[in-house]
């Protein structure tokens, strides 16, 4: 696993670069390049880290354009 990935860890907040209806992510875990996400409009997703590079957020925007 290259990257970003390996450095995501439970709780951090990420976007599928492929997917982007899915919403916001939060990741559950990572363990040996398997990445678990909680994804509010997809449901828990088990993403292989070697073949996605999931997109982490570090500011998340609110809708009156202000950021967290």
């Amino acid at each position: 696993m290259n990257g970003l990935n390996a450095l995501l860890t439970p709780g951090m907040l990420v976007r599928h670069p492929d997917c982007p209806d899915w919403g916001l992510g939060q990741v559950q875990s990572n363990i040996g390049g398997r990445i678990t996400v909680n994804f509010p409009d997809a449901g828990k997703v088990v993403i292989d880290g070697h073949m996605i590079e999931l997109v982490p957020v570090f500011e998340q925007q609110r809708s009156d354009g202000s950021t967290t």
